[in-house]
């Protein structure tokens, strides 16, 4: 019989913290998915797109309503990648039906080799990706691989096709109360639709989600969306871009948080050397924050210290221009070509294009050298011109509206 001793067993180790667990069964799930991508498509195909929107929200929060006009806002011409179509087998559907997620391994497969397509290398918006911390982990070193390949490839003829990734966190929210409401009226619209596609034999029937139809299952959801899909995206925030959109108001509300979070932004977008190469050039918004002050000091410095100029440019303007001005009030466009030497003084066309500015008016002024004949030398057959100088301005300015019959 064994002694006490031999069947005495070591206590059990213990276990590790389920961070340990996420970050090791990310970095295993990412790199067997990595190493049959290069298996397949060879390194120098996996051409990933320039942008991705990592769009999240909560269950009724309308990230189907909105995708699109975010495609659209950015310039994207593909459609969005909605994470729930990918996942289309029968046990992902059982679990989806319950309110429950699938599994990262097959989220992270799919979505690897469909972000491979040529259609998305510009852009593309994610529905629904990432919902779980290892899907946040596998994101971090997608992103990762998507730098080294720009880095492997940036001085070579493809380098074009590994560009600075952008990856933008968006968050449409609403609270539980505003999401389980819409699920269940959501659920109320499709039975009526597709019981009248029964009825009539027209339309296609639209999916039917129990947790559409059932307030439990709606708060599950939601619940689960708190505890999994939030969290992992709040830890992308010190990241990547992120943006979070309060989804509750209108819908033009909505697009409208969504165009303000959106505005371009060279800094983020831009590979860093080209941000380097234009930084000594103002962007425009930057300019135009102080212009309207800028204009009125010049126009009170030509009074003070150019006054005789700036009234000769003036009257010039007043009664040779404006005539011609006031005669294309419908098309908003003059056009008007003069010799007046009131234009010779280098600070006169600044005047001239400072007070339109001041009176509403766009103008611009292009000067054309003509070389006229004079004189000929008839001994040598030499010709002696004298150069016209015309001054070509044009106002520009915002046309009557007429209605026409």
């Amino acid at each position: 019989m064994p002694s006490a001793a031999a069947v005495t067993q070591a206590p059990p180790a213990p276990n590790p913290r389920p961070a340990d667990l996420e970050i090791k069964d990310a970095q295993i799930i990412f790199g067997a998915i990595w190493q049959n991508l290069e298996a397949k498509h060879g390194i120098e195909n996996l051409r990933f797109p320039k942008e991705i929107i990592l769009l999240g929200g909560a269950p009724g929060a309308g990230k189907g309503t909105n995708a699109r006009f975010i495609a659209k806002t950015r310039g994207f011409t593909c459609d969005p990648i909605v994470i729930s179509s990918l996942l289309d087998t029968p046990d992902a559907r059982r679990l989806k039906d319950a309110g429950a997620m699938v599994g990262d391994r097959e989220v992270v497969d799919l979505l690897l080799n469909r972000l491979l397509e040529p259609q998305y290398r510009d852009g593309v918006i994610l529905d629904g990706f990432p919902r779980t911390k290892a899907q946040v982990e596998c994101l971090k070193l997608l992103v990762d691989k998507m730098h080294a390949l720009r880095g492997q490839f940036y001085h070579t003829p493809l380098g074009i096709h590994f560009r600075q990734p952008t990856i933008h966190i968006m968050v449409l929210f609403v609270d539980e109360a505003t999401s389980v409401e819409r699920q269940l009226k959501r659920g109320e619209h499709v039975r009526a639709r597709n019981a009248e596609a029964r009825r009539t034999g027209i339309g296609e029937l639209l999916e039917e989600r129990p947790t559409d139809f059932d307030r439990a299952l709606a708060e599950r959801r939601y619940r689960v969306f708190k505890e999994q899909t939030w969290d992992a995206l709040q830890e992308l925030k010190e990241i990547f871009h992120y943006h979070f959109i309060n989804a509750q108001g209108s819908f033009e509300e909505v697009e409208r948080n969504i165009i303000k979070e959106l505005e371009y932004q060279s800094t983020l977008e831009l590979d860093p050397r080209t941000v380097d190469r234009l930084r000594g050039i103002q962007v425009a918004s930057e300019i135009v924050v102080h212009a309207r002050q800028d204009l009125v000091k010049r126009l009170d410095s030509y009074e003070l210290e150019n006054g005789t100029v700036f009234k000769s440019v003036a009257g010039f303007i007043e009664r040779k221009i404006m005539p011609i001005v006031i005669r294309h009030a419908i098309s908003g466009t003059a056009l008007v070509n003069t010799e007046d030497p009131v234009l010779d003084d280098p600070i006169a066309l600044a005047m001239l294009i400072d007070i339109f500015s001041e009176r509403g008016y766009h103008a611009a002024v292009d000067l054309h050298k003509i070389d006229v004949p004079e004189q000929v030398d008839l001994k040598t057959g030499a010709v002696r011109c004298r150069t016209k100088k015309v001054f070509r301005i044009q106002v520009r300015f915002t046309g009557s509206e007429i209605r026409r019959g």
